[in-house]
């Protein structure tokens, strides 16, 4: 079988795992990378023997001993689909300048608005939708998040509607941009823009969400509040999140406490960048009353979405199999 050639246009906090977790998979080929300029990115791509081609003047690399292999429109006369991973908006002027001319199927990231794709994509929830689509939106972090654990209680429960409130980091542990912060920012609008998204993917799911950013660089946090269509327990809850593909239940028991013991759980299960792409729902933090169901869960906003892309490639190239695709995912980033 000819392996599926993925471009990936933007090599940052998503970019570099993209491409990254496209090297791992046996039925793709990472063709290249993109770069607009010089930097370490850029170094560590050249060290590892990734292809990069430049978008604007090639003469910054050089400068740095960098031979680029072309510009994008030569990435792209390669590729069967190409990742953007480039900062939001930038994916919409791509698509008009680059990929439809070009002829190219192209997975954006939840930064753009639906509008950019034919449809909005989380692998275990929809991946049926998005078979041999053009043009296929992975939607944002925490939507990804709501998505996953949303979708298995609605399965296996029914969920009649949802309060969720996002407690979402500052900024990357890298960027010093949006840094250093001392305050707790409220987002001014309500809903939130993420209910309205996990709609995009779930369909039917009444959901109001609230959001606030804390002075934090790990990950986000969701308390979420559930009315179900009947009664249900913690331990049946806990069951089903033990039994759903990319979420896992953390304890208090195993001192699990926090979102920065998530992250060094991540590091000495020795992941990739120590990353943890699973959602990960405290055990202790789900509790029931009556048809509500509450829960808290942690989300790895640079890494929870890795996976989705790679299923959405192959959703674009018509791969039939979603239960397949996520367990081949899965099994090449060690994803239990």
């Amino acid at each position: 079988m000819e392996k599926i050639r993925v471009g990936v246009v933007g090599y940052g906090t998503i970019g570099k795992r993209v491409a990254d977790a496209v090297r791992l998979q046996k039925d793709m080929e990472l063709v290249g990378v993109t770069g607009n300029s010089y930097n370490y990115r850029m170094e560590i791509a050249h060290r590892n023997n990734i292809p990069i081609y430049c978008v604007g003047e090639e003469s910054d690399f050089k400068a740095n001993g960098i031979d680029s292999s072309g510009k994008i429109e030569d990435l792209l006369s390669q590729t069967d689909v190409v990742v953007d991973c480039t900062p939001k908006k930038i994916g919409k002027e791509n698509k008009e300048k680059y990929y439809i001319p070009n002829k190219v199927k192209a997975i954006f990231q939840g930064g753009e608005k639906p509008a950019v794709a034919d449809v909005s994509f989380t692998a275990q929830c929809n991946y049926k939708e998005a078979l041999n689509k053009d043009f296929i939106r992975v939607v944002s972090c925490n939507t990804t998040g709501l998505c996953r654990t949303l979708s298995a209680i609605d399965r296996q429960f029914g969920v009649a509607d949802v309060v969720a409130t996002m407690i979402r980091r500052g900024a990357d542990p890298w960027d010093i941009r949006h840094g250093p912060i001392n305050a707790i920012v409220p987002v001014l609008e309500l809903p939130s823009h993420h209910g309205p998204d996990v709609q995009t993917v779930l369909h039917n799911m009444d959901i109001v969400t609230t959001a606030l950013s804390v002075p934090s660089t790990l990950m986000h946090l969701h308390t979420l509040t559930v009315e179900m269509r009947r009664a249900v327990t913690s331990a049946e809850v806990a069951e089903c999140f033990r039994n759903t593909t990319r979420v896992r239940v953390v304890r208090n028991a195993e001192q699990v406490r926090s979102t920065a013991e998530i992250m060094e759980l991540a590091k000495d299960l020795q992941r990739g960048r120590g990353d943890m792409p699973e959602i990960c729902v405290w055990e202790e933090a789900i509790g029931t009353k009556n048809k509500k169901l509450f829960y808290m869960q942690a989300i790895h906003q640079e890494s929870d979405v890795i996976p989705e892309n790679i299923d959405a490639i192959r959703a674009a190239m018509g791969f039939l199999d979603a239960a397949k695709s996520i367990a081949m995912t899965n099994a090449s980033m060690g994803i239990k």
